[in-house]
């Protein structure tokens, strides 16, 4: 059982919290540690803020501002505990864009075996041509990948793979302003690609095993 504490600021990691204990197995969110929201802009000591005797398999970060993150991610280094904190920018942390653009990388247990870029298997009713069945292999933490199934169960391959990415994207909690500046996607757009080219992969795995 792998064991994981989460670091937030009101409220702020709740949803995946919720979707990590619904839809995950074999680990355990032991704590969540909540910190203030209304901080300055600079924290000059940020210590005083943490916990120095916690001890887990992973950290997931979902705090806002920065000063608080780099001190975490820095403990984390010294305790040599990996630290996911998705959509920030730290150095000593592991920092999709999203929670479902995490790829697979060694060292972050059932999480990161269970959790991130989305793996789907699909069955199709051959005399109906429709989606009959699918089954996630693997999804964003948000839960997400496991809530957009009774969507597309029923629809055709090519009308699921034109809904998918629409249907996730109403169920996303990122925040849609924070645009990639390189790509020029927000998360929620580059959560809706992720799934659609998860389901387009099942798909053509299923055709490839005839």
């Amino acid at each position: 059982m792998d064991e994981i504490i989460v670091f937030q600021q009101p409220g702020s990691g709740s949803l995946k919290v919720k979707g990590i204990r619904e839809f995950g197995h074999d680990l355990i969110i032991s704590k969540v540690f909540e910190l203030a929201g209304s901080l300055p802009d600079f924290i000059d000591d940020p210590k005083e803020y943490f916990p120095e005797d916690f001890s887990c398999d992973l950290v997931l970060s979902f705090l806002q501002q920065p000063d608080l993150l780099d001190y975490l991610a820095s403990l984390c280094s010294q305790k040599q505990i990996p630290l996911v904190a998705s959509g920030r920018k730290c150095i000593n942390a592991i920092t999709p864009f999203t929670c479902c653009s995490l790829g697979r990388r060694p060292g972050l247990g059932q999480y990161g075996a269970q959790f991130g870029i989305p793996e789907y298997d699909v069955e199709i009713d051959s005399a109906a041509e429709t989606i009959s069945k699918i089954d996630v292999r693997r999804g964003a933490s948000c839960g997400a990948t496991w809530q957009v199934i009774h969507r597309i169960i029923g629809l055709t391959p090519a009308l699921a793979l034109e809904c998918i990415a629409r249907e996730v994207q109403y169920l996303c909690s990122a925040d849609p302003s924070n645009f990639d500046p390189i790509t020029g996607k927000s998360p929620v757009h580059v959560a809706g690609y992720i799934h659609a080219k998860a389901l387009e992969q099942a798909l053509k795995r299923l055709m490839a095993d005839g």
